[in-house]
């Protein structure tokens, strides 16, 4: 049986090309993770607010390399795909930005970043949201991107609300982290949205 509506964005939109290097405002590139980023990587998940909020830890290199290796083959599957957030100038690591549970027939993704502790409080997460979001939108054809974040995670709200995602209502007992289960906020945009950009 046919389906009566169309896929949002065509299988294969992104497999069929490479993945993008990204400008950023002020002075940011989101580039393909590379396997020179193993160390920087290992050092970012040794900060414990990094860990407070994500379910992984990085033991070793090793296994950031691991991570990264899972980032750049992910491309292809088109159902992740991950950037490495660069300072232009020098190529040192500043954050990660990402599309999780891509779904391109129903034009939707999730935004999911975090940042090093040495690039907080100047809107590295924020500036490589704008830019991941502009893409996703502008030129894969992208309808809806969500973001969700522990509610306790306020850094985390300003950002969404700060990059145009409405906040839409708390998912209760969502995600379980280390300490328990957390709520989490829910934020989207739309493509039709106004706005930043």
């Amino acid at each position: 049986m046919p389906f009566k509506v169309p896929d949002v964005v065509a299988p294969g939109t992104l497999a069929r090309q490479e993945q993008p290097t990204l400008p950023a405002p002020g002075g940011l590139t989101l580039r393909p993770w590379a396997p020179t980023d193993a160390p920087a990587v290992y050092e970012a998940f040794q900060d414990p607010l990094l860990q407070r909020w994500h379910a992984r830890v990085a033991d070793s290199e090793s296994e950031a390399l691991g991570w990264i290796e899972d980032w750049r083959g992910a491309w292809a599957g088109e159902r992740q795909a991950h950037w490495a957030i660069t300072d232009t100038a020098t190529d040192r690591l500043v954050g990660r930005v990402a599309l999780r549970q891509i779904e391109l027939a129903d034009g939707q993704a999730e935004i999911a970043y975090w940042t090093v502790p040495s690039a907080r409080g100047r809107g590295v997460a924020s500036r490589g949201v704008e830019a991941l979001t502009r893409w996703a939108f502008d030129e894969v054809g992208l309808h809806r991107l969500e973001l969700t974040h522990a509610t306790a995670n306020e850094a985390s709200c300003r950002v969404a609300l700060r990059t145009g995602f409405a906040a839409e209502g708390t998912k209760r007992g969502a995600v379980l982290h280390a300490d328990g289960w957390h709520d989490m906020h829910l934020h989207a945009r739309l493509a039709g949205d106004g706005g930043r950009f």
